[in-house]
C-alpha cells in the first residue's frame, strides 16, 4: 500500500500528533518513515537589517539549520519510541510548503502525514494551517492532515 510516508516535523504538538499517526500506518503497512524538517532560509542581506549588531555574528541560517535538526533528531526518537523500526530523518532550508511538495516528489513519497497547524500559528490559516493547506493542495501524493 505505502512504501515512503511523509512526516514533515517542526516541533509543534500538531506534527508530533501526525507523527503518532504516520507510526500507526507504517505499522499496518511496512512504509520507512521520511521525517522532514524545513527552516527558512535567510540570506546574508536579510541578516544584516539587524539592528542587533553582536561582536559574534552568527549567520542565521547555520543557527536555524542546527534547531532544525534538532527538531528531526528529537522527531526520529519518538518514532522509534513509538515503535518505528525504519525511520529517517531530514533538514532543509527553503519555504516550507514548496520544500515538502518537492521532497515528496525527489523521494517518490506515497503518502505525506503531517499536523493541521504548526509553529507559524498565521491568521491566513485560520481553520486549517497555512503550511499543510498549500501542501494538501499542490502534493502529487495523498496528504492525511491530522
Amino acid at each position: 500500500m505505502f512504501k515512503n510516508i511523509l512526516v514533515p516535523v517542526d516541533g509543534s504538538e500538531g506534527a508530533l500528533g501526525a507523527l503518532e499517526k504516520a507510526v500507526e500506518l507504517q505499522k499496518l503497512t511496512g512504509a520507512e518513515l521520511l521525517l522532514l524538517c524545513v527552516y527558512k532560509h535567510h540570506s546574508l542581506f536579510e541578516a544584516s537589517l539587524s539592528m542587533v549588531r553582536p561582536d559574534n555574528v552568527q549567520i542565521p541560517d547555520d543557527a536555524l539549520k542546527e534547531y532544525a535538526t534538532e527538531v528531526a533528531e528529537h522527531a526520529k526518537n519518538r518514532a522509534k519510541e513509538l515503535g518505528s523500526k525504519k525511520v529517517r530523518a531530514f533538514v532543509k532550508g527553503g519555504r516550507p510548503s514548496k520544500t515538502i511538495v518537492k521532497f515528496a516528489k525527489s523521494k517518490d513519497v506515497d503518502l505525506i502525514v503531517m499536523g493541521s497547524r504548526g509553529t507559524n500559528g498565521d491568521v491566513e490559516g485560520y481553520f486549517m494551517g497555512s503550511v499543510s493547506q498549500r501542501v494538501a493542495s499542490r502534493a502529487k501524493c495523498p496528504t492525511l492532515v491530522v
